[in-house]
């Protein structure tokens, strides 16, 4: 018996990139698959994934109740018409009022995801104190809704029990997955270059967002550059001066003319440039479980990452990598250095990413968690069903989703 299942998505990038296993997994099930997406930044990519779906007013970020209220009211519609077994959603606002309409609507099997904190979380000024406040207030009435709310990391489920939007009897509710899992087959393990045969590179990929800590890396490249001038330094990833925490742009062209740190901008396909890198660098200020880590560790890439919720779950220091102090540029330096004056590390940081990506973040394995606490009729086949999901070729600005 198939499942008519309807994503409710925070937007069209992270339902294809982050979703996009899951629901051809789905469909080679046999299941009944949707989605919800918000109009704001729709892609035609979507039509890729052979799914129908809706477009719904859903805004990113701002507390305008009543903006927010007739999105509930338009959720609940477009439930009813769908009439779905199970609703899914992920990120603030799909969680919160996707699960409550999802709830009204008497949908049998309510599930939500967090997939991080956002910079709500990741700074103390007194607006995002007060947006804290707001915040955990709903997502408290939004998963009281959920029978199923899946963490991607330990920290994130200590948070949300710390302010009490998890009590006692969430408990039972509560899945824990490997982030959203990567598509080992998507990115396959390839040799990293390293001296002699090719110049050093270091590689981002994010959002220009302050809280992804380029900055960061953009002063430890600069501190290192004097010293050795022929290793590489790329950031990947678009400047989107309306998002929360936009880094200046005033700023971001300093560094361009600088030219100690190439800007590649965003990209249609970022294996590329995991392809010709030595090692992957994401100092950021906290993530869900970050995408583009995974990514690294499936091509094979030792990682620099931050000692902090999300990033620290995909690094085992001094096994596939080393771990940072948030906020640390000159930290981030010295463990670059590591790798410059001890090139050999790359190689084998490198496999052990790899094999870690194997062992924890297989995208069927994580997938196989989700369905089976959905109680999704056919898992048991999924480990099967999954085997030619590499052979469809997602097409996504992946660049521009990251982060």
């Amino acid at each position: 018996m198939s499942d008519k299942i309807l994503f409710v998505a925070a937007n069209a990038r992270s339902l294809i990139a982050n979703r996009g296993d899951l629901i051809l997994q789905l469909k080679q099930l046999g299941h009944d698959v949707h989605a919800l997406i918000p109009d704001y930044d729709f892609l035609p990519e979507v039509e890729d994934l052979g799914i129908s779906y809706d477009l719904i007013q859903l805004s990113r970020t701002g507390v305008d109740p009543w903006s927010d209220f007739r999105s509930y009211r338009m959720l609940k519609r477009l439930i009813r018409c769908y009439n779905p077994d199970i609703v899914y959603s992920y990120s603030i606002k799909p969680v919160i009022y996707g699960s409550l309409a999802a709830r009204a609507c008497n949908v049998p099997m309510v599930a939500a995801m967090i997939t991080g904190m956002g910079y709500l979380f990741t700074g103390e000024t007194l607006r995002q104190r007060l947006l804290r406040r707001v915040a955990s207030m709903l997502y408290r009435r939004g998963l009281s809704a959920a029978d199923r709310i899946f963490f991607q990391n330990p920290d994130d489920l200590a948070l949300f029990r710390s302010l009490n939007i998890i009590t006692g009897r969430d408990e039972h509710k509560i899945v824990r997955t490997n982030g959203s899992g990567i598509n080992l087959e998507r990115f396959p393990q390839s040799p990293a270059p390293a001296p002699p045969e090719a110049p050093l590179a270091f590689l981002m990929i994010a959002r220009l967002l302050q809280d992804k800590g380029v900055r960061e890396f953009v002063r430890a490249a600069e501190k290192l550059h004097s010293s050795y001038p022929e290793v590489r330094f790329q950031v990947v990833g678009p400047h989107d001066p309306t998002l929360p925490h936009a880094l200046p742009a005033g700023e971001v062209e300093q560094w361009k003319r600088n030219g100690v740190v190439e800007f590649i901008g965003g990209v249609k396909d970022v294996r590329p440039y995991l392809k010709t890198c030595s090692v992957y660098v994401l100092p950021s200020y906290r993530e869900g479980t970050p995408r583009s880590v995974l990514e690294a560790m499936a091509t094979g890439r030792a990682v620099i990452t931050t000692d902090t919720p999300g990033c620290r779950e995909t690094v085992i220091e001094d096994d596939n990598g080393f771990l940072v102090p948030v906020r640390s540029a000159d930290a981030l330096a010295s463990r670059m250095e590591a790798f410059i004056r001890s090139p050999d590390l790359i190689a084998a940081m490198g496999r052990n990413s790899r094999k870690l990506a194997e062992e924890k973040y297989d995208v069927r394995k994580v997938n196989s968690t989700i369905m089976e606490a959905m109680n999704v009729n056919g898992t048991n086949g999924s480990e099967t069903a999954s085997e030619t999901i590499s052979d469809v070729e997602i097409k996504v600005k992946e660049g521009e989703r990251h982060g």
